[in-house]
């Protein structure tokens, strides 16, 4: 639960990371490595149990609600298919490049224009995980991801959150930090081209998800633990 200081091998791993992209991939490439996630609990398929009905309802608005559509945009009706063609047999940089911000908008552009309420959240392109806690290697490097910036969180919120998230700008790991610039990221994205498989990129996204998930559990948990004994630790849990 609380931060700790990255070993030797984890920071070589890191390294190799950051300098060959295709590195990040080949783990998986392999269909075990749904196994592998598997035995840490994070699992490649829908639940019995479904999900909640607020959930569902949650999904449901964002669905049917009326968005505005771009006037310019290569996904205008008439030049839909020319697109596709287009990027057929493009590399993976191509289809980021020309397709990414289409399906999902930088969140830190749209807080420079219309969106000021966005400016708490930082956002990362092929950007190693390198403060996170991984499951398993190699640590999340997503395409894309969107986290909250340290200006998100009171000085108050920040102290209680010290013992847990350790010297971040000091490369700690904690289950609550991405890089040293992003804290709790809830959105990560995978682009894969023809070339590839998309289940590399399910499987990809996956632990990065997990991980993201796993934070938010591992912080309800501490905080039931601080409601159960209240007496052990002065450090308070509650960020709200």
């Amino acid at each position: 639960m609380l931060a700790q200081k990255r070993s030797l091998s984890s920071t070589t791993t890191t390294a190799e990371d950051r300098w060959q992209r295709g590195y990040k991939s080949s783990p998986y490439r392999d269909q075990r490595y749904e196994v592998i996630l598997a035995g840490k609990g994070v699992f490649m398929h829908d639940s019995e149990l479904g999900i909640t009905r607020a959930s569902e309802s949650l999904c449901r608005s964002l669905l049917e609600k009326q968005q505005t559509v771009p006037k310019e945009s290569l996904f205008r009706d008439d030049i839909f298919e020319t697109t596709r063609l287009n990027l057929s047999d493009k590399n993976e940089a191509r289809v980021i490049q020309d397709i990414s911000r289409l399906i999902v908008p930088s969140p830190e552009t749209l807080a420079t224009f219309v969106a000021e309420h966005l400016s708490i959240l930082t956002e990362s392109v092929d950007e190693a995980w390198t403060n996170s806690i991984p499951f398993t290697q190699p640590r999340p490097q997503p395409d894309f991801a969107v986290g909250f910036k340290e200006e998100a969180f009171t000085k108050d919120q920040l102290s209680k959150l010290s013992p847990f998230i350790g010297d971040y700008l000091g490369e700690d790991e904690s289950f609550f930090m991405a890089t040293y610039r992003m804290f709790s990221p809830f959105l990560t994205c995978e682009v894969k081209c023809a070339a590839s498989s998309i289940n590399i990129a399910d499987r990809q996204n996956t632990h990065s998800a997990a991980l993201a998930v796993q934070a938010i559990v591992k912080l309800i948990e501490a905080v039931q633990r601080k409601k159960r004994t209240p007496q052990t630790d002065p450090c308070v849990l509650r960020l709200a």
